[in-house]
């Protein structure tokens, strides 16, 4: 590093420091976010300094973190994309592929995943013109079951498609036994579930593709950006091709000839030795993520031990806290799994002398930020009620969740004295209205 470069950074360590609140929490005037980033001047210095060395597309930096991330995650391949969206789109598109031959996904074939949660694990179904199947969750995890799942499946079931809410894992295991069984392809969403183990295994090794989000609410940040990951190589080399035009070749941007027979292809019809980085195999796009962003995941990635100790550690605080208040149906992790929670859940009982909107209502005023569980119940959605979709059983749960169902925040940017404010004025709106 040249001086001129060293001193330009230790000028932007001390911008960092210079720019910190020192006010410290005020009850009531602070903000509480439900979510968002914890950036540090590590972080800082990480992006300016791919900022200096106009690392401005994918690069080093992205090949750096895919590696590290693959092997935090224990999956072989991993593949950084500008969203976890785009993440979700690139996993279950890559199953249409004509290299999967007869097994591949074709429009009309089922996809089975759940009604309440977010909908970039749905929409990749309906963008490929396959058809949701939808099932209900349990209340108090919020996650289906395999039993659920199992009651799904049909002749025209090919996938099934599911997202960890909020950080506590789903049935993973029995739900990838259905899979083998009914050779289904099993798409697992670990965008809000990093560092979450399910008996004893990471979730996201359970699927044959897993995806992940780094979006400033998520357990780490790149401000935008997501990731794919899989330890099956011929589905690695799918996603890659659709990640990046659909293109044929697999050279690194600004590389050439890396198989050493560039001109020397001949594919579909075109003629004997068309120039290989402009063979395309697939319809594809171009989702990738930039060095910029890499460079912060990557400063990110030394501090996720501590974040998803956090994380668990301002759960517990809250589910002690607000253990025994009535009419409130307070989380509870799945059985078998020891989750890394994005956000800490709560439903009001419908017999409850007040209602949610009441008890959100008096949250925010006193500055505490709270979220819906996502869509709640998506098939209530404008966007879905004239899309071809199944659903199997009832969805009573997930029209509770609609009805009566928020979250607040867990993230490491919450200190104690915040979390007990959040448990204080819970308490005294629940004992106001007994």
């Amino acid at each position: 590093m040249t001086d001129h470069k060293a001193l330009v950074l230790d000028e932007v360590r001390k911008y960092h420091l210079d720019r910190q609140d020192t006010d410290g929490f005020v009850p009531g005037v602070t903000e509480i976010w439900p979510s968002g980033a914890v950036l540090d001047a590590e972080d800082r210095v990480a992006l300016v300094e791919a900022a200096l060395d106009l690392r401005i597309a994918a690069g080093p930096s992205s090949r750096k973190f895919e590696s590290a991330f693959a092997r935090r995650l224990r999956r072989r391949k991993a593949h950084l994309t500008n969203s976890g969206s785009s993440a979700n789109l690139l996993a279950l598109s890559a199953y249409t592929s004509h290299l999967f031959e007869d097994r591949r996904l074709r429009p009309g074939d089922e996809v089975i995943t759940v009604a309440a949660g977010f909908p970039t694990t749905v929409n990749p179904i309906v963008q490929n013109g396959l058809v949701p199947v939808f099932v209900d969750v349990e209340l108090s995890t919020y996650n289906t079951t395999a039993d659920r799942v199992a009651a799904a499946i049909g002749p025209k079931t090919r996938a099934i498609m599911i997202a960890h809410a909020l950080g506590n894992p789903f049935e993973a295991a029995e739900i990838a036994q259905l899979a083998a069984e009914h050779d289904l392809f099993f798409v697992e969403d670990n965008c809000d579930g990093v560092g979450s183990t399910y008996r004893g295994q990471l979730t996201g090794t359970f699927g044959h593709v897993t995806t992940v989000s780094f979006y400033p609410a998520h357990h780490l940040t790149m401000g935008e950006g997501g990731c794919v990951l899989t330890s099956d190589l011929k589905l690695a080399r799918i996603i890659e091709s659709l990640r990046d035009w659909g293109r044929d070749c697999w050279c690194e941007p600004g590389k050439n000839n890396t198989c050493l027979k560039r001109f020397q292809y001949q594919m579909g019809t075109l003629p004997e030795g068309y120039d290989h980085k402009y063979i395309f195999s697939h319809v594809g796009y171009n989702l990738k993520a930039t060095d910029l962003q890499a460079a912060l995941g990557l400063s990110q990635l030394d501090k996720l031990d501590g974040f998803v100790d956090a994380r668990k550690r301002n759960w517990r605080r809250l589910r002690e806290g607000l253990d025994g208040v009535p009419h409130l149906l307070l989380p509870e992790p799945t059985p078998g799994s020891d989750p890394s929670w994005f956000g800490f859940v709560i439903t009001v009982d419908a017999d409850a002398p007040f209602s949610r909107a009441e008890l959100v209502h008096h949250l925010e005023e006193r500055k505490i930020g709270t979220r819906r569980l996502f869509a709640g119940n998506l098939t209530r959605h404008p966007a879905y009620l004239d899309r071809p979709h199944r659903v199997v059983g009832d969805l009573a749960n997930s029209d509770v969740i609609t009805e009566n169902t928020f979250w607040v925040g867990v993230y490491p940017g919450l200190t104690e004295p915040m979390l007990d404010y959040v448990i204080t004025t819970v308490k005294e709106f629940v004992e106001a209205r007994g």
